[in-house]
């Protein structure tokens, strides 16, 4: 167990930004005088590692910035807790993949170089399970990239972590793309596309670099990306995607357990509860839709869409049908190392959910069309 309890950490993730992207999220916005304390901490250190950044930049542009990407993403979607993490995990057995890890997301500017000293200062500092879930939480397990794009700009939904007051615009500009301006959107691509090369010769070192016959792809799972279909399919026209529908009713109080004792060490401003199950109800909404909506812009063959319950109850035949029905290559080699992750699993005690009348009365009232589509009940 690691020497910080994660609800009680002195510092936020921020510490990672550069530290222009530290100032841009954070000026101009109240901090809640509780928090003034962690807020100038985060600061500090963010301030004093910012000044390591250019190190990692000289080297990407003499090694990867001109590289071009051999393969185009695989995309695990769907709203939070819907089972991402497990497919990304399962997936992530697959040497063929490269993705992001915990460590990354934290210190996406101190990838290429310094690793072994701050990679295990952390794993020292951190807890080893999730608090909402008892996932295992280590620093070189896949993790999702949107908190490593919150360190590296300005422009991510996961803004709201840090100031919840905004979660509404962040969502509308960030997580949905409907009000980002075109300045916006071109960081983004750039520091999206920065993130993927580095990450892949982080993963996969001088593999990246000497165009390994066998390649490497990018293992994306990133609950925002599943509103940004249409951006993504723009960038990466013959990306991956598969998607994840889970019963909303599970989703929604596994969600606002989630998102409740996940923002407590993150926070630089105070949500209530009220305020944010009302967004989680209302963002969720937004999300199905959107996805809906931009689906089609998905190449034939290149989608496909798994109940997340039906991928708990036969991982193996299921990571095996969804590598065939998108001509993923390479089951057959990762087949024991899926096997062994899989397996490990077996006595993973998950946490139990009793819907009481009242989150069965708001899923009804919010969310009756996911309930319809996907034919879920209680």
């Amino acid at each position: 167990m690691g020497l910080l309890e994660f609800n009680k950490l002195p510092i936020n993730t921020l510490v990672g930004a550069d530290w222009k992207t530290f100032k841009d999220i954070t000026g101009g916005r109240d901090i809640g005088a509780a928090y003034k304390g962690k807020y100038r901490l985060t600061k500090a250190v963010c301030r004093l590692l910012s000044t390591l950044a250019p190190l990692q930049d000289r080297r990407y542009e003499k090694l990867l910035a001109d590289k071009p990407l051999e393969h185009d993403p695989v995309f695990i979607l769907g709203h939070w807790r819907s089972g991402t993490t497990f497919v990304h995990n399962v997936f992530s057995c697959d040497k063929h993949f490269g993705y992001n890890t915990t460590y990354q997301t934290v210190f996406p500017h101190l990838m290429m170089w310094g690793q072994p000293f701050f990679k295990k200062n952390m794993s020292w500092l951190m807890p080893d399970k999730r608090p909402t879930d008892n996932m295992e939480l280590a620093v070189d397990l896949p993790q999702e990239e949107e908190f490593a794009l919150a360190n590296m700009m300005p422009y991510t939904y996961y803004n709201f972590w840090f100031l919840p007051e905004y979660q509404q615009e962040y969502a509308d500009k960030y997580l949905l793309f409907d009000d980002i301006t075109e300045k916006e959107l071109k960081v983004f691509e750039e520091t999206f596309v920065k993130l993927i090369k580095i990450s892949l010769w982080n993963t996969n070192g001088t593999q990246f670099l000497s165009k390994n016959p066998h390649g490497t792809q990018f293992l994306s799972k990133n609950p925002p990306h599943t509103g940004r279909v249409k951006e993504l399919v723009k960038m990466f026209p013959n990306a991956k995607f598969i998607y994840l529908m889970r019963n909303p009713y599970t989703v929604f109080e596994s969600t606002r357990s989630f998102f409740t004792n996940t923002i407590q060490p993150l926070k630089l401003q105070d949500i209530s509860n009220e305020e944010l199950e009302k967004n989680i109800l209302s963002i969720y909404a937004k999300l199905y839709h959107k996805y809906e909506a931009d689906k089609a812009c998905i190449p034939e063959g290149n989608l496909i869409e798994v109940k997340f319950e039906d991928f708990e109850a036969d991982a193996m035949g299921m990571t095996e049908h969804i590598y065939k029905a998108l001509s993923i290559p390479g089951f057959a080699e990762a087949r024991a190392d899926i096997e062994k992750y899989v397996g490990g699993k077996k006595g993973y005690k998950k946490n139990k959910y009793k819907y009481d009348e009242r989150t069965v009365q708001l899923v009804q009232d919010n969310w009756n069309f996911a309930l319809e589509q996907w034919k879920y009940d209680l």
